[in-house]
Formats: structure tokens, sequence, C-alpha cells
């Protein structure tokens, strides 16, 4: 049918993402990907889910929307005023953060042209986080003690990169 597709899910998709919530006839966002030539107008998107939102208020204010959601603190350190967020594959700013509340003004031709125009409160919400923010929590926090390293690999690895025995 032209107007539907079918996937897979793995586990993990299903558990960070609310896709197993979806039944036939719901709407999803769905955008092709950057090709690496395009022109970049916008915020780096990887559509890797990471957790679920819910929204806790949907103000209409004319044509336009302030979205009030709910995330788990554990992802607010990856959230600042005007930077990125992503929901429900949505490439959007937040704008404004109080305490694990992100919020986010909907324009008009996001409300029109995805399903954020048709949810409301109590409602689910696929979030990714700011890429560049966990590459530089990454960065500030990793010291290669929280991770076993296998010396069969890192030899293997060694003799690769530098033709060490």
């Amino acid at each position: 049918e032209k107007d539907s597709f079918c996937m897979d899910l793995v586990e993990e998709t299903l558990s960070k993402s609310n896709l197993g919530e979806l039944t036939k006839g719901d709407c999803v966002n769905l955008e092709r990907a950057m090709k690496v030539s395009d022109r970049f107008g916008g915020h780096i998107v990887q559509g890797h889910v990471e957790t679920i939102g819910i929204i806790l208020e949907k103000e209409i204010q004319g044509e336009e929307a302030n979205l009030m959601v709910g995330l788990d603190p554990e992802w607010l350190r990856y959230c600042i005023p005007k930077g990125s967020i992503t929901l429900d594959g949505v490439s959007l700013t937040i704008s404004g953060i109080n305490g694990n509340i992100v919020e986010i003004a909907l324009i008009p031709h996001t409300l029109e042209n995805t399903t954020l125009g048709i949810k409301g409160k109590s409602d689910t919400l696929n979030i990714e986080t700011d890429i560049i923010g966990k590459y530089i929590d990454r960065l500030l926090t990793f010291d290669g003690e929280e991770t076993e390293i296998n010396a069969g690999i890192l030899k293997a690895i060694q003799h690769i990169q530098y033709g060490e025995s």
C-alpha cells in the first residue's frame, strides 16, 4: 500500500520508545535522511531514541502552541534553553526548562505537518537529546576505567596499528 510500510524493531528500540504503543492507522513522522552534500540548516539529529517524555500540557496560542514535556532527570543534562531536542523525530528548539519540564514552542508549520499537532496531554513522545552535549559529556567524564579492557583485542589492535607483536 502506498500509505503504509512495515518495519522491524529490536528490543532496545521497543524499551526506549513509544513505538510498541502504536496500533494500525496511527501516524508517525518520517523524513528522509539528509545527504552529506545537502545544505545544513538545522539541528544535528541521528534518529536514535533515548527515552520517552510525557506531554504535561499543551497550550494553544492562536496558530502556535507551547508544549510542556516531562523528562527523566537523567536526560536533562543534555538540554539547554535554545538548544535542540527531538520529539517524535521532529527537531525543535527548547524555549525553557523548569525542573524536569522542558518547554518547546511549536510554529504553525510544525503543528500542521507533524504528529505534534494531534498529540495532547498525557501522550508520550520519543526523545533524542543533543548529540554535541553527549559528546562533550563523554569527553569530560571518560577516564577509561569504566570499561573492562580485553587484552587479546587490545593486542590485535596494537599489532594492526603499530605492527607490534
